[in-house]
């Protein structure tokens, strides 16, 4: 009898979720992709078919662990929230990311960048921000028919998708569609803080006119007791002066 040889079985790819670089160089640009970062998260926590992420590896390809970017920033509309070890495409209704971040730090190299908006371009991105925080430099790549194009005018720019705007000062500035600026968490802890201050004033004062108004009304009901109780007396005099067969009234 001849032995049946086992069918082999297609080795499973492994998607790292590491791809061995650090997620920054330097302060800046960790403070910015951090900024960046949580106050999308902040803009769409109330949106469940809005994914946001950072420094997540994005494999586009199924079967293809070669083929990946790890975006600084990047967002997912039409995906729901929730922890992923990698942004595999094929698992999220093959729905790419449509907006990415890069925060440029002194390690970056052009050819380096050239390959990421290769990537993105090639890969369904329809908005691509890079930002330089030692020049304070914006540079933005909106989707055409004939793919990313440069966005010529970055000042004053409303991100089509995320519907935040784009300022240039000392720095740069992004505001939420309500007018709100993207804050560090320092600023955002520091916010809460005043807000919990005025809000702890604005309950003083309440206390201190509901205070008031009680000693009002108690001071209101003691002359209302003392001229009651100055009625029954002048009512008693009355009525032991009849007694005595006084007129009080003459």
């Amino acid at each position: 009898m001849i032995p049946q040889l086992a069918t082999p079985t297609e080795t499973e790819i492994v998607y790292p979720e590491n791809d061995g670089n650090p997620m920054s160089d330097n302060t800046k640009q960790f403070k910015w992709i951090v900024v960046i970062k949580e106050n999308l998260e902040i803009l769409f926590a109330n949106d469940p078919n809005v994914f946001v992420a950072g420094d997540l590896l994005w494999y586009p390809v199924e079967k293809d662990n070669k083929t990946r970017q790890a975006p600084d920033a990047m967002v997912a509309f039409g995906r729901p929230k929730g922890d992923r070890g990698s942004y595999q495409q094929w698992k999220e209704d093959n729905i790419p990311p449509q907006v990415v971040f890069e925060i440029l730090s002194p390690g970056n190299t052009l050819k380096e960048m050239a390959k990421k908006l290769q990537f993105y371009n090639r890969f369904g991105v329809e908005e691509y921000y890079i930002y330089n925080p030692d020049t304070i430099d914006l540079t933005g790549w909106l989707r055409s028919d004939a793919g990313l194009e440069v966005i010529d005018v970055m000042e004053g720019w409303v991100s089509p998708r995320l519907e935040i705007r784009f300022e240039i000062a000392d720095e740069l500035q992004i505001f939420a569609p309500s007018g709100e600026r993207f804050m560090t968490s320092v600023q955002l802890a520091q916010l809460r803080e005043q807000e919990r201050q005025r809000a702890e004033t604005e309950r003083l004062r309440a206390e201190q006119e509901r205070l008031r108004a009680e000693n009002e009304r108690l001071r209101a009901e003691n002359e209302r007791q003392r001229a009651e109780q100055a009625e029954a007396r002048s009512q008693m005099l009355e009525a032991r002066l009849r007694e005595l067969g006084i007129d009080p009234d003459t």
